[in-house]
Protein backbone atom coordinates (compact mmCIF):
# COMPACT_ATOMS: atom_id res chain seq x y z
CA UNK A 1 0.00 0.00 0.00
CA UNK A 2 1.63 3.76 -1.17
CA UNK A 3 0.45 6.98 -0.40
CA UNK A 4 -2.66 7.83 -2.87
CA UNK A 5 -3.84 4.24 -2.93
CA UNK A 6 -7.81 3.42 -2.95
CA UNK A 7 -8.30 1.28 -0.09
CA UNK A 8 -11.53 -0.78 1.83
CA UNK A 9 -11.87 -0.36 5.05
CA UNK A 10 -12.73 -3.14 7.53
CA UNK A 11 -13.92 -3.60 11.29
CA UNK A 12 -12.65 -6.40 13.29
CA UNK A 13 -15.19 -7.11 15.02
CA UNK A 14 -13.29 -10.00 17.71
CA UNK A 15 -10.19 -7.85 17.72
CA UNK A 16 -7.94 -10.69 16.58
CA UNK A 17 -6.41 -9.42 13.66
CA UNK A 18 -2.29 -8.97 13.82
CA UNK A 19 -0.49 -6.16 13.52
CA UNK A 20 0.42 -6.02 9.77
CA UNK A 21 -1.33 -9.03 8.73
CA UNK A 22 -2.39 -9.16 4.47
CA UNK A 23 -4.82 -12.04 4.14
CA UNK A 24 -6.91 -11.68 7.86
CA UNK A 25 -10.53 -14.09 7.28
CA UNK A 26 -12.11 -13.66 10.65
CA UNK A 27 -14.95 -11.62 11.39
CA UNK A 28 -15.02 -7.96 10.25
CA UNK A 29 -17.99 -5.46 8.47
CA UNK A 30 -17.19 -3.11 5.84
CA UNK A 31 -17.42 0.77 6.88
CA UNK A 32 -16.50 2.90 3.68
CA UNK A 33 -13.75 3.27 1.10
CA UNK A 34 -11.22 5.51 1.28
CA UNK A 35 -7.38 6.73 0.21
CA UNK A 36 -4.30 5.96 1.77
CA UNK A 37 -2.24 9.33 3.41
CA UNK A 38 0.08 7.18 4.41
CA UNK A 39 2.83 4.22 2.90
CA UNK A 40 1.96 0.86 4.75
CA UNK A 41 5.83 0.91 5.59
CA UNK A 42 5.61 4.13 7.25
CA UNK A 43 2.52 2.54 9.86
CA UNK A 44 3.89 -0.89 10.26
CA UNK A 45 7.76 -0.26 10.17
CA UNK A 46 8.21 2.80 11.89
CA UNK A 47 10.10 2.60 15.68
CA UNK A 48 8.03 5.95 16.16
CA UNK A 49 4.33 6.04 17.86
CA UNK A 50 2.29 6.25 14.46
CA UNK A 51 0.34 9.82 14.53
CA UNK A 52 -1.73 11.52 11.88
CA UNK A 53 -4.20 10.34 9.64
CA UNK A 54 -3.93 6.69 7.70
CA UNK A 55 -6.47 7.01 5.54
CA UNK A 56 -8.95 9.74 4.61
CA UNK A 57 -12.58 8.29 3.95
CA UNK A 58 -13.98 9.14 0.66
CA UNK A 59 -16.84 7.00 0.87
CA UNK A 60 -18.16 6.10 4.05
CA UNK A 61 -21.13 3.78 4.91
CA UNK A 62 -22.11 6.40 7.20
CA UNK A 63 -22.61 9.74 6.08
CA UNK A 64 -21.53 11.50 9.64
CA UNK A 65 -19.12 14.85 9.07
CA UNK A 66 -15.95 14.85 11.42
CA UNK A 67 -17.00 17.46 14.50
CA UNK A 68 -13.60 16.60 16.52
CA UNK A 69 -12.48 19.99 17.54
CA UNK A 70 -15.60 21.79 15.95
CA UNK A 71 -16.04 25.54 17.71
CA UNK A 72 -14.85 23.94 21.30
CA UNK A 73 -16.35 26.70 23.42
CA UNK A 74 -19.30 27.09 21.18
CA UNK A 75 -20.46 23.37 20.72
CA UNK A 76 -20.59 19.83 22.41
CA UNK A 77 -21.97 17.17 19.86
CA UNK A 78 -24.42 15.14 21.22
CA UNK A 79 -27.41 12.48 19.85
CA UNK A 80 -30.52 13.64 19.65
CA UNK A 81 -31.98 12.08 22.35
CA UNK A 82 -29.49 13.24 24.50
CA UNK A 83 -30.55 16.59 23.42
CA UNK A 84 -34.30 15.88 24.11
CA UNK A 85 -33.29 14.90 27.77
CA UNK A 86 -31.97 18.24 28.85
CA UNK A 87 -35.13 19.77 27.47
CA UNK A 88 -37.68 17.49 29.33
CA UNK A 89 -35.79 18.27 32.53
CA UNK A 90 -36.88 21.70 32.02
CA UNK A 91 -34.05 23.21 34.04
CA UNK A 92 -34.63 26.93 35.19
CA UNK A 93 -32.65 29.98 35.95
CA UNK A 94 -31.65 29.77 39.75
CA UNK A 95 -32.51 26.31 40.46
CA UNK A 96 -30.40 23.21 42.41
CA UNK A 97 -30.07 20.22 40.31
CA UNK A 98 -28.67 17.51 40.35
CA UNK A 99 -27.08 15.07 37.27
CA UNK A 100 -26.36 11.56 39.40
CA UNK A 101 -24.31 9.92 37.05
CA UNK A 102 -22.95 12.85 34.93
CA UNK A 103 -19.46 11.56 32.83
CA UNK A 104 -18.71 12.24 30.37
CA UNK A 105 -20.98 15.66 31.33
CA UNK A 106 -22.72 16.29 28.08
CA UNK A 107 -26.05 16.52 29.42
CA UNK A 108 -24.58 18.46 32.51
CA UNK A 109 -23.11 21.01 30.41
CA UNK A 110 -26.66 21.29 28.15
CA UNK A 111 -28.78 21.63 31.76
CA UNK A 112 -26.44 24.45 32.52
CA UNK A 113 -26.43 26.25 29.32
CA UNK A 114 -30.27 25.71 29.68
CA UNK A 115 -30.19 27.61 32.80
CA UNK A 116 -28.23 30.68 31.39
CA UNK A 117 -25.69 29.42 33.58
CA UNK A 118 -27.58 30.77 36.71
CA UNK A 119 -28.24 28.70 39.08
CA UNK A 120 -26.22 25.49 40.19
CA UNK A 121 -25.82 22.25 38.52
CA UNK A 122 -24.23 19.45 41.23
CA UNK A 123 -22.96 16.51 38.73
CA UNK A 124 -21.73 13.03 40.30
CA UNK A 125 -19.42 10.05 39.25
CA UNK A 126 -17.63 7.60 41.00
CA UNK A 127 -14.70 6.97 38.97
CA UNK A 128 -12.33 10.12 38.79
CA UNK A 129 -11.22 10.11 35.46
CA UNK A 130 -14.94 10.53 34.27
CA UNK A 131 -15.11 13.82 36.92
CA UNK A 132 -12.08 15.17 35.27
CA UNK A 133 -13.54 15.25 32.01
CA UNK A 134 -17.19 16.82 33.62
CA UNK A 135 -14.78 19.65 34.70
CA UNK A 136 -13.11 19.96 31.36
CA UNK A 137 -16.04 20.14 29.44
CA UNK A 138 -17.26 22.71 31.77
CA UNK A 139 -14.44 24.56 31.55
CA UNK A 140 -14.46 24.53 27.67
CA UNK A 141 -17.80 25.74 27.25
CA UNK A 142 -17.66 28.57 30.12
CA UNK A 143 -19.98 26.51 32.32
CA UNK A 144 -19.20 27.86 35.85
CA UNK A 145 -22.24 26.99 37.84
CA UNK A 146 -21.36 23.14 37.26
CA UNK A 147 -19.71 21.34 40.16
CA UNK A 148 -18.19 17.80 39.72
CA UNK A 149 -17.51 15.82 42.49
CA UNK A 150 -16.26 11.91 42.62
CA UNK A 151 -18.55 10.15 44.74
CA UNK A 152 -20.65 7.18 44.64
CA UNK A 153 -24.33 8.23 43.95
CA UNK A 154 -25.96 5.57 45.99
CA UNK A 155 -24.48 6.97 48.66
CA UNK A 156 -25.61 10.59 47.70
CA UNK A 157 -27.83 11.29 50.89
CA UNK A 158 -27.07 12.05 54.37
CA UNK A 159 -29.51 11.55 57.25
CA UNK A 160 -28.24 15.38 58.42
CA UNK A 161 -30.58 17.92 57.99
CA UNK A 162 -28.20 20.60 57.63
CA UNK A 163 -25.11 20.05 55.36
CA UNK A 164 -21.45 20.87 56.61
CA UNK A 165 -19.35 20.60 53.27
CA UNK A 166 -20.21 21.98 49.55
CA UNK A 167 -20.10 18.24 48.40
CA UNK A 168 -21.87 15.26 48.80
CA UNK A 169 -23.59 13.55 50.85
CA UNK A 170 -26.64 15.89 50.60
CA UNK A 171 -29.28 16.05 53.06
CA UNK A 172 -32.76 14.81 52.06
CA UNK A 173 -34.89 17.15 49.82
CA UNK A 174 -32.14 19.36 48.14
CA UNK A 175 -32.23 19.56 44.42
CA UNK A 176 -35.07 21.54 42.21
CA UNK A 177 -34.46 18.81 39.75
CA UNK A 178 -32.73 15.69 39.13
CA UNK A 179 -31.45 13.45 36.23
CA UNK A 180 -31.10 9.97 36.56
CA UNK A 181 -29.35 9.25 33.45
CA UNK A 182 -28.97 5.64 34.84
CA UNK A 183 -25.84 3.08 34.53
CA UNK A 184 -27.16 0.47 31.66
CA UNK A 185 -26.52 -2.53 29.41
CA UNK A 186 -25.80 0.01 26.65
CA UNK A 187 -27.94 -1.77 24.10
CA UNK A 188 -28.99 1.24 22.41
CA UNK A 189 -25.18 2.63 21.70
CA UNK A 190 -24.61 3.16 18.12
CA UNK A 191 -22.22 2.37 16.12
CA UNK A 192 -21.81 -1.09 18.11
CA UNK A 193 -20.03 -3.66 15.63
CA UNK A 194 -20.51 -6.72 18.14
CA UNK A 195 -21.95 -7.54 22.06
CA UNK A 196 -19.60 -9.37 24.16
CA UNK A 197 -22.48 -9.22 26.47
CA UNK A 198 -24.09 -12.43 28.74
CA UNK A 199 -27.30 -12.53 29.77
CA UNK A 200 -26.31 -12.24 32.89
CA UNK A 201 -24.33 -8.91 32.53
CA UNK A 202 -26.71 -7.33 31.06
CA UNK A 203 -29.17 -8.57 34.12
CA UNK A 204 -26.91 -7.15 36.53
CA UNK A 205 -28.00 -3.74 35.99
CA UNK A 206 -32.06 -3.51 36.74
CA UNK A 207 -30.55 -3.38 40.86
CA UNK A 208 -28.77 -0.99 40.68
CA UNK A 209 -30.05 1.34 38.81
CA UNK A 210 -33.21 0.69 41.72
CA UNK A 211 -30.72 1.45 44.30
CA UNK A 212 -30.03 4.87 42.59
CA UNK A 213 -33.55 5.88 42.37
CA UNK A 214 -34.25 5.32 46.06
CA UNK A 215 -31.20 8.19 46.18
CA UNK A 216 -33.20 10.09 43.23
CA UNK A 217 -36.40 10.24 45.17
CA UNK A 218 -34.94 11.17 48.52
CA UNK A 219 -32.64 13.97 47.45
CA UNK A 220 -35.79 15.69 45.03
CA UNK A 221 -37.79 17.87 47.00
CA UNK A 222 -41.60 18.17 47.21
CA UNK A 223 -42.92 19.23 43.78
CA UNK A 224 -39.61 18.36 42.26
CA UNK A 225 -38.92 17.02 38.70
CA UNK A 226 -37.33 13.63 38.04
CA UNK A 227 -36.21 12.27 35.00
CA UNK A 228 -35.07 8.73 34.04
CA UNK A 229 -33.07 7.53 31.38
CA UNK A 230 -31.25 5.14 29.46
CA UNK A 231 -29.30 4.03 26.28
CA UNK A 232 -30.69 0.75 26.11
CA UNK A 233 -33.98 -1.27 24.84
CA UNK A 234 -34.21 -3.79 27.56
CA UNK A 235 -37.88 -3.30 29.14
CA UNK A 236 -36.25 -4.44 32.04
CA UNK A 237 -34.59 -1.71 32.74
CA UNK A 238 -36.94 0.46 31.14
CA UNK A 239 -40.85 0.22 31.08
CA UNK A 240 -40.35 -2.02 34.55
CA UNK A 241 -38.40 0.39 35.50
CA UNK A 242 -41.32 2.84 35.71
CA UNK A 243 -43.70 0.65 36.95
CA UNK A 244 -41.38 -0.73 39.64
CA UNK A 245 -40.90 3.44 40.91
CA UNK A 246 -44.26 3.89 41.04
CA UNK A 247 -45.54 1.26 43.25
CA UNK A 248 -42.33 1.96 45.33
CA UNK A 249 -43.06 5.52 45.44
CA UNK A 250 -46.47 7.01 45.30
CA UNK A 251 -45.34 9.93 45.85
CA UNK A 252 -44.16 10.21 42.00
CA UNK A 253 -46.32 10.27 39.32
CA UNK A 254 -45.68 10.39 35.99
CA UNK A 255 -45.76 13.91 33.62
CA UNK A 256 -46.35 14.77 30.02
CA UNK A 257 -42.55 15.27 28.21
CA UNK A 258 -41.87 18.17 25.94
CA UNK A 259 -40.88 17.79 23.50
CA UNK A 260 -42.37 14.60 22.88
CA UNK A 261 -40.61 13.12 19.55
CA UNK A 262 -39.82 9.52 20.07
CA UNK A 263 -42.40 6.42 20.33
CA UNK A 264 -44.44 5.79 23.43
CA UNK A 265 -43.43 2.98 25.91
CA UNK A 266 -43.58 -0.75 25.48
CA UNK A 267 -45.78 -3.15 26.03
CA UNK A 268 -45.04 -5.52 29.01
CA UNK A 269 -44.66 -3.93 32.12
CA UNK A 270 -48.09 -3.62 33.27
CA UNK A 271 -48.28 -0.02 32.34
CA UNK A 272 -51.56 1.88 31.52
CA UNK A 273 -51.95 2.61 27.58
CA UNK A 274 -51.98 6.50 29.30
CA UNK A 275 -49.18 6.19 30.70
CA UNK A 276 -46.65 4.43 27.73
CA UNK A 277 -47.96 7.63 25.96
CA UNK A 278 -46.24 9.64 28.46
CA UNK A 279 -42.98 7.73 28.22
CA UNK A 280 -40.47 8.07 25.00
CA UNK A 281 -38.49 5.54 23.58
CA UNK A 282 -35.63 5.59 20.09
CA UNK A 283 -35.27 3.30 18.12
CA UNK A 284 -31.72 2.28 17.01
CA UNK A 285 -32.91 0.86 13.76
CA UNK A 286 -30.79 1.62 10.89
CA UNK A 287 -33.03 3.64 7.82
CA UNK A 288 -30.64 2.91 4.62
CA UNK A 289 -32.48 4.92 2.65
CA UNK A 290 -31.69 8.62 2.00
CA UNK A 291 -35.28 9.19 0.72
CA UNK A 292 -36.61 6.99 3.57
CA UNK A 293 -34.20 9.30 6.16
CA UNK A 294 -36.08 12.41 4.51
CA UNK A 295 -39.52 11.02 4.74
CA UNK A 296 -39.48 10.74 0.65
CA UNK A 297 -40.76 7.96 -1.41
CA UNK A 298 -37.90 6.07 -2.95
CA UNK A 299 -40.90 5.27 -6.19
CA UNK A 300 -39.50 6.85 -9.54
CA UNK A 301 -42.77 6.60 -10.92
CA UNK A 302 -44.46 8.98 -8.18
CA UNK A 303 -44.03 12.40 -7.49
CA UNK A 304 -41.57 13.79 -4.94
CA UNK A 305 -43.39 14.46 -1.54
CA UNK A 306 -42.67 17.16 1.56
CA UNK A 307 -41.02 15.66 4.05
CA UNK A 308 -42.01 14.33 6.92
CA UNK A 309 -41.83 16.04 9.71
CA UNK A 310 -38.66 15.88 12.37
CA UNK A 311 -41.55 14.72 15.20
CA UNK A 312 -42.79 11.55 13.17
CA UNK A 313 -39.18 10.18 11.97
CA UNK A 314 -37.17 11.31 15.41
CA UNK A 315 -37.55 7.75 17.00
CA UNK A 316 -35.89 6.20 14.63
CA UNK A 317 -32.30 5.62 13.35
CA UNK A 318 -30.61 7.46 16.35
CA UNK A 319 -29.04 5.56 19.14
CA UNK A 320 -31.33 3.70 21.34
CA UNK A 321 -32.96 5.88 24.14
CA UNK A 322 -35.49 6.09 26.93
CA UNK A 323 -37.02 8.76 29.01
CA UNK A 324 -39.50 8.74 31.97
CA UNK A 325 -40.32 12.50 33.39
CA UNK A 326 -41.59 12.38 37.43
CA UNK A 327 -43.14 14.44 39.46
CA UNK A 328 -42.67 13.98 43.32
CA UNK A 329 -45.86 15.29 44.70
Amino acid sequence: MKTGDAVSVFSDLEGKCTRGNKDFKGKRVFVGNGVAEMDRADIFCSDEPVKGVGVRMVEPLYQSPSFDGVLPSLAFLQNLPSVVVGHVLGPRPGERILDMCAAPGGKTCHIAALMGGQGEVVALDKIRGKVERIRQNAKALHLDCIKAHCFNSIKAVCTDQVQDTEGPPFPPQSFDRVLLDAPCSGLGQRPSMVCTWNLKEICSYQPLQRKLFHTAERLLKRGGVLVYSTCTVTLAENEEQVAWALNTFPCLTLQPQEPHIGAEGMLGAGLSPEQLRLLQRFSPELVWSAAEARGEDDSPTEQPESPTPLAHRANKDTIGFFIAKFLKS
